[in-house]
């Protein structure tokens, strides 16, 4: 088997409802236009604040993809 590349970006999912439904978000959204995702990493939790109450959770996430290079 040949040695594989992988490709790892940063992304910030929302949601009105949790943390893990922001993480989810933001994997289900790239995977709509990336292939082979392999791993995701949670690396900041935080809230969007409005008038004093928290109108979102949202997850800064490190999301791996194997690189294709014309395969």
């Amino acid at each position: 088997m040949p040695d594989s590349v992988y490709k790892v970006i940063e992304l910030v999912g929302s949601s009105e409802t949790s943390w893990e439904e922001a993480a989810k978000s933001a994997v289900e959204r790239a995977g709509q236009t990336l292939r082979d995702l392999r791993v995701a990493e949670v690396i900041k939790l935080d809230m969007k604040v409005e008038n004093g109450k928290v109108a979102a959770f949202r997850a800064r996430v490190n999301l791996s993809f194997k690189y294709g290079g014309g395969e």
